[in-house]
């Protein structure tokens, strides 16, 4: 089963989710390049990209890694962990 979740941004195109952050906060990036990051909220207006820095995003996804490690979710971690070493290594 795929998980994979894309999002179309209205100027940059394809988006890919790297992961959850936080309720309605996800972390995308541009499909191909995967040089320029944004926070997607999705909030009772809509959706909303706010985007952030390569260093900014690398910091969100250590972060939602230490808490699963924290929470105990091996198999979420352990696919987060790959996404990272793909995306900032």
């Amino acid at each position: 089963m795929s998980s994979e979740t894309y999002l179309n941004h209205p100027n940059f195109g394809m988006l890919y989710r790297i992961c959850v952050l936080d309720d309605n906060q996800e972390l995308f990036t541009t499909l191909y390049a995967q040089r320029l990051f944004f926070v997607v909220i999705n909030g009772p207006d809509g959706i909303k990209f706010d985007p952030i820095a390569r260093a900014d995003a690398r910091i969100k996804v250590e972060n939602r890694l230490r808490m699963l490690r924290r929470m105990g979710s091996t198999e979420d971690y352990q696919q987060l962990q790959a996404i990272h070493r793909r995306t900032f290594l």
